[in-house]
């Protein structure tokens, strides 16, 4: 069992839990994602992880409510405990793969939006503690919804706040804040990473596309099972296909069919959606077993 040991209420139904695993915790890197299970009845759902304490044992998680399963997980309380938190699993950024020398090269600028704001905290904080300064833009529509904003602060050697309705920081969504820093402030970037909603994500890279940034997106909105087997969050990334949860969830943003993406997240939703998508992918439908049942 997985104790709860700390539960705070951020903003917008996003709640974020220190859960006591220190197995996991031990072997945690920015990136990577867990998944969490209630109890014996409950659905696997998969969450990237926002914080890790190697020493203490505790790995820092954060969901918004968006359906039965999280609106259960958001009932738990502090001294409760989860049946099942496995991970880590996917793969680490590439980016805290790379030689720190050659880290200190770069100039990156980090862009999350939502529940995003969550997995580019580890992804800032390490660059933090080795020396690597970043920029971090946080969007929102709204003052209200902004979670992290006083932790990203901490880490982040200049962090923007944007808001679509101007109630806090720059006036404009989070591509309006990219072009003011690049093309009316002159800075200059060698690599963006882009963690959000699909949409913000697809927007992001059209946009440094034409910049021509480098840039890395996160694709773990559209996972659902974790394991590659439920076939969720199967994805054209140039000529290949690729499995969120398996061989990410980060992909060159520039790769990343969005469109086709978002369709197949609509489709899933539904019985005769999943349907359609095993009959249309066939063998390549599933990532973990290569063939539906």
């Amino acid at each position: 069992m997985f104790k709860i040991l700390k539960k705070e209420y951020l903003a917008n139904n996003i709640w974020l839990m220190d859960i006591e695993a220190p197995k996991v915790a031990k072997s945690c890197k920015p990136g990577q994602f867990v998944i969490v299970k209630m109890d014996e009845e409950g659905e696997r759902i998969p969450l990237t992880i926002c914080d890790y304490n190697k020493e203490k044992g505790i790995v820092t998680i954060v969901f918004q409510i968006v359906g039965a399963s999280t609106l259960e997980m958001a009932d738990y309380e502090e001294g409760q405990s989860f049946m099942d938190f496995v991970g880590p699993l996917g793969c680490a950024s590439e980016l805290v793969g790379m030689p720190i020398e050659e880290l200190k090269k770069e100039s990156i600028l980090f862009v999350c939006g939502g529940v995003g704001t969550a997995p580019v905290y580890p992804q800032a904080k390490w660059m933090k503690e080795h020396g690597i300064d970043v920029d971090v833009i946080i969007g929102a529509r709204t003052k209200d919804i902004i979670i992290l904003e006083e932790e990203m602060g901490k880490v982040a050697a200049n962090l923007y706040i944007a808001t679509d309705d101007g109630s806090y920081g720059f006036k404009g969504n989070g591509c309006d804040q990219i072009n003011e820093l690049v093309k009316n402030q002159g800075k200059k970037y060698t690599r963006v990473v882009a963690i959000g909603p699909m949409i913000m994500m697809k927007f992001v890279s059209l946009l440094t596309k034409e910049l021509g940034i480098p840039t890395i997106v996160s694709m773990n909105p559209i996972m659902v099972d974790g394991t590659g087997m439920c076939g969720a969050c199967r994805l054209q990334v140039g000529d290949e296909i690729k499995f969120a949860c398996v061989d990410g969830p980060e992909f060159d943003g520039h790769l990343v069919d969005f469109d086709q993406a978002m369709r197949r997240q609509r489709m899933y939703k539904t019985e005769e959606g999943r349907a359609m998508l095993r009959f249309q992918e066939g063998d390549t439908h599933h990532g973990g077993c290569g063939n539906c049942n």
